[in-house]
């Protein structure tokens, strides 16, 4: 284990102190915008063991990683996640360990989560009509993932945030009630624009096309948004409302490129270390797990490394083409 924390810097002297790590592909919903219904997951031996993902994360945090958020898929369809919360959690050096899933497992999970040491948790909903939110999931399980967002408000998690994949057509007519929805609970909501990752046959992406300029001026109609400096180390750009506790948050890929202050790595649940979530390139860190078992510093300067080949940022196009083949369930959220 390495004795002096480092700090990670790519070479355009970005500084990188957030990883998302992914501890599986499966997942219990199909969302139009991240799976295709019918998907061949990853063979259980191609996916990183509970030990490597904490092995991973250790490097990580010798590398002078603060934040580490636990993607999937649905993280909380992987047996074992909350004794990796647990171990990532009990890290010295690390600030907090986050997760984000679609909210179905939450009623099970929201309380050993908690106790295990998770500090904020983003639940996926587009949607508060039954039949419009079995479209864009394509799973009829509304009423357990409004359930799970009731358990962790419950279990008191220090924060708390929607995630909204704003779709023209689908569900922006929704935007104030997701709004209403959460400033009921007191609790954050970001309002995403959607990624061109895989290729998708259930909606035609430049027609779908939202941007968060036009989320934001929907939102206004009914409420004063005032400009934040508040940042929890990801991509949302927040705004506050008078009186309220809530933020509304904004994750523009396309609109408002936040490429020149990105500060987050990926590692899929098959251990590629994804150096931009808008390109392709990447490095197998489970060869190197597996090939050399314990040796932290050659991981951590295989990461090192890497990093510097970071690319400036990506070019998303507003059409109906994917730039990337992999589906976003294969790097995580």
């Amino acid at each position: 284990m390495s004795q002096t924390q480092k700090t990670l810097v790519d070479s355009f002297g970005r500084k990188i102190d957030y990883v998302r790590l992914s501890v599986t592909d499966r997942c219990d919903f199909r969302c139009v915008y991240c799976m295709a219904e019918e998907m061949n997951f990853l063979p259980r031996a191609q996916l990183l063991s509970l030990e490597e993902l904490a092995s991973l994360g250790q490097s990580f945090v010798n590398l002078g990683v603060k934040k580490i958020r636990l993607t999937g898929g649905e993280p909380l369809v992987r047996r074992g996640i909350v004794e990796l919360v647990e171990s990532l959690s009990a890290l010295p050096g690390l600030d907090e360990v986050t997760l984000t899933t679609n909210g179905s497992q939450l009623s099970k999970f929201a309380m050993p989560l908690q106790r295990a040491g998770l500090k904020r948790i983003n639940i996926s909903l587009d949607s508060l009509v039954p039949g419009r939110f079995a479209r864009m999931t394509r799973r009829d399980m509304l009423p357990q993932v409004l359930a799970g967002i009731d358990a962790v408000v419950d279990a008191g998690f220090k924060r708390i945030k929607i995630n909204s994949v704003v779709m023209r057509g689908h569900n922006d007519d929704e935007v104030l009630a997701l709004v209403d929805y959460a400033q009921q609970r007191d609790i954050d909501i970001s309002f995403i624009e959607e990624m061109p990752l895989g290729q998708v046959t259930s909606h035609n992406r430049k027609h779908a096309y939202c941007s968060s300029d036009d989320v934001r001026q929907l939102v206004e109609k009914a409420y004063t948004l005032l400009s934040s400096t508040d940042t929890t180390g990801g991509p949302s750009r927040y705004y506050r409302i008078p009186e309220r506790k809530g933020r509304v948050g904004f994750i523009s890929p396309h609109s408002h490129n936040f490429c020149d202050s990105c500060n987050r790595l990926r590692v899929t649940a098959e251990g590629r270390l994804v150096l931009c979530l808008g390109q392709e390139n990447s490095v197998d860190l489970r060869a190197l797990l597996r090939r050399y078992p314990g040796e932290q510093t050659r991981i951590e300067n295989a990461i090192s490394e890497a990093i510097m080949h970071r690319p400036e940022g990506h070019q998303f196009a507003q059409d109906d083409a994917p730039q990337i083949l992999r589906f976003m369930n294969m790097t995580g959220g």
